[in-house]
């Protein structure tokens, strides 16, 4: 009696059930990679912003709301790779506080992190869904 050679259905079947497994865990491991390094795009905004707003707090002893003095388009201020919309705000007539908002646009909306914010105490937030990560400082 001779031995059949090849594979059979059930063993296809599990081969390919395991490949599926694989590649769902990566996915889903790769777009949380891709919008961990998207985010170090409003990182790099926001810290060019707050920077910025302390050496014009230290020259002129006030902040300042207008985001073109740090190279960003007045009209539209979005981040180098335009994952971000930048939004700064500065309050009271003395303006001797600003807060800064990253709010995600494009390809990086469904980022649970959403909205990151500095102020001009250095104080770093994030307004996500993702309770956990937004706690815990992870989206910084």
């Amino acid at each position: 009696m001779e031995r059949m050679r090849g594979f059979g259905l059930i063993e296809i079947m599990i081969a390919l059930v395991v490949v599926a497994v694989l590649m769902a865990m990566a996915t889903t491991a790769y777009s949380r990679y891709t919008f961990h390094a998207r985010r170090s795009d409003a990182h790099h905004m926001l810290m060019t912003i707050a920077h910025g707003e302390e050496r014009w707090y230290a020259t002129y002893n006030r902040y300042t709301d207008d985001v073109s003095k740090f190279s960003y388009n007045a009209n539209d201020p979005l981040s180098v790779h335009a994952y971000y919309r930048l939004t700064l705000t500065v309050d009271g007539a003395a303006a001797q506080r600003y807060v800064a908002v990253a709010t995600p646009i494009n390809a990086q909306v469904s980022d649970a992190c959403g909205e990151l914010t500095i102020d001009s105490t250095g104080h770093k937030t994030s307004a996500g869904d993702n309770v956990t990560a937004t706690a815990n400082g992870s989206c910084w």
